[in-house]
């Protein structure tokens, strides 16, 4: 590569760099984005899902849970961990969208 082609090269760079640099500085003159925070569904014990939809059972939750039904996670190890089903995958279930 001669010295020619190397300074065109080093002027292109130098050109993106400045266009580059103006474009920032014209993003900063606008209001800043809050961060986006993610979502984190609600989860609730079995009790707490009989408590949520009136004249359900723990019994039917569990069932439910046991026969698929109701997408659900087991926390802790064995049969001594919390089943936690998410609130809003219950609330569709019951309001009729399964």
């Amino acid at each position: 590569m001669s010295n020619k082609e190397k300074q065109a090269l080093i002027a292109e760079v130098v050109a993106l760099l400045q266009t580059r640099l103006t474009a920032m500085e014209q993003s900063q003159t606008s209001p800043p984005t809050p961060p986006q925070v993610s979502q984190v569904p609600e989860m609730l014990t079995i009790k707490e899902c009989a408590a949520t939809i009136s004249g359900l059972s723990e019994h039917t939750v569990r069932q439910l849970v046991k026969q698929g039904k109701l997408p659900s996670l087991r926390t802790g190890a064995g049969q001594n961990g919390k089943i936690l089903v998410s609130k809003a995958a219950l609330l569709t279930y019951f309001n009729g969208t399964q």
